[in-house]
């Protein structure tokens, strides 16, 4: 029997500090720059002020890009630009430096977190570091199987869990959360459009290696057959993650529901994660209160899960390459956000001016003598 009750994330997770989030509005309004002149900065300034429970703001001084790894069976269906078990060459050169994320990561000064879940590779081959939480080598192919089995699904929830503690423990002040995945957005797809209630073609997107018209037609298909399989397990999320998701969706979703009840803020990337924040948010309704949506990766399901989540994209760029690349461009704008709403000066106080007593008229003397 499972120990693992999804239902106390519910009381676990807070909302942030509404009362800092007040305290933050009104020292906006004190600030030498009208209110709505810095656009949404404004907005994320409180926000962050609301999650630190700060005001002033403290600056993003440790932010980690935290990448969960893992292979699909799905893409064995070329449903996937890249070859099916192929994610351990993208995490290699993740490593290695050569990869988007790696470049904008390297750039901006931030660390970058691998986490092997279930990569379809000899774990000898992987640091020690990267593959200590695996779970199972690949997901199974979700559109004829379960992807996992029930106790793989929750070590891989765990290992989520435990990952996101590490980083609240080690002093991570906000993490970039990415997937590095072969056959993810299927899985992703089939998970949104079951929460969502929609079909197949309203969530297939092209992945993150633009395939063609024919894999577009084949990963719609894997989507159909595999909403067939999800929809009789959409009350027990656990249960749905191990159905059609994958290792690395589930421990995804633990990672960001242990992110809320730690209060460590987190900016979401493209669709795969999406799914697993939508996957959260049924669980915990609270939970999307910690999270910004990075930026529009132009992925239809992508735009459907974040609209139920009323997340809005920090930036619409476009960029659908995954491993956090997209959420990683909107972090200097969050660290822009808590400068300005910190260190921007107060108007000065306007001193009263002190009333002047009129000097009487001669008249006026004259009748009081």
């Amino acid at each position: 029997m499972s120990s693992l009750n999804l239902d106390d994330f519910t009381d676990l997770i807070e909302r942030p500090d509404g009362g800092m989030r007040r305290d933050a509005e009104a020292r906006r309004e004190r600030q030498i720059v009208p209110p709505g002149a810095l656009g949404r900065l404004d907005e994320l300034g409180e926000w962050l002020a609301a999650a630190q429970s700060a005001v002033p703001v403290r600056p993003i001084e440790r932010p980690k890009v935290v990448l969960f790894a893992g292979d699909h069976g799905i893409a064995e269906l070329g449903v996937s630009g890249r070859p099916a078990g192929s994610a351990a060459e993208l995490v290699r050169e993740v490593m290695e430096g050569g990869r988007p994320a790696s470049v904008l990561a390297r750039r901006l000064g931030v660390p970058v977190r691998l986490v092997d879940m279930s990569l379809d590779c000899d774990p000898e081959t992987l640091p020690a570091e990267v593959a200590g939480h695996r779970v199972r080598r690949g997901s199974g192919r979700i559109d004829i199987e379960d992807a996992l089995t029930p106790e793989e699904a929750e070590a891989a929830f765990r290992a989520g869990v435990a990952v996101a503690d590490e980083e609240a423990d080690s002093g991570t002040d906000l993490v970039v959360l990415g997937d590095v995945s072969v056959g993810g957005t299927t899985a992703a797809g089939t998970l949104i459009a079951a929460l969502c209630g929609t079909d197949a073609s309203v969530v297939t997107g092209r992945g993150g290696q633009a395939i063609d018209d024919l894999a577009w037609m084949r990963k719609c298909a894997a989507i159909r057959d595999a909403l067939r399989r999800a929809r009789p397990v959409l009350g027990d999320q656990l249960q749905l993650l191990a159905t059609v998701g994958g290792a690395d969706l589930a421990a995804l979703t633990g990672f960001l529901l242990q992110s809320a009840v730690r209060k460590m803020p987190v900016i979401l990337d493209g669709v795969v994660v999406a799914a697993c924040a939508l996957v959260g948010q049924r669980i915990a309704f609270r939970a999307p209160d910690w999270w910004l949506a990075g930026q529009n990766s132009g992925e239809p399901g992508q735009a459907k899960a974040l609209d139920r989540m009323a997340l809005e994209p920090l930036l619409d760029h476009g960029v659908t390459v995954g491993e956090g690349a997209g959420a990683l461009l909107a972090l200097p704008l969050v660290q822009a956000a808590a400068a300005l709403a910190a260190e921007l000066p107060e108007k000065p106080e306007v001193s009263e001016k002190p009333e002047v007593s009129e000097k009487p008229t001669d008249a006026e003397v004259s009748e009081k003598e």
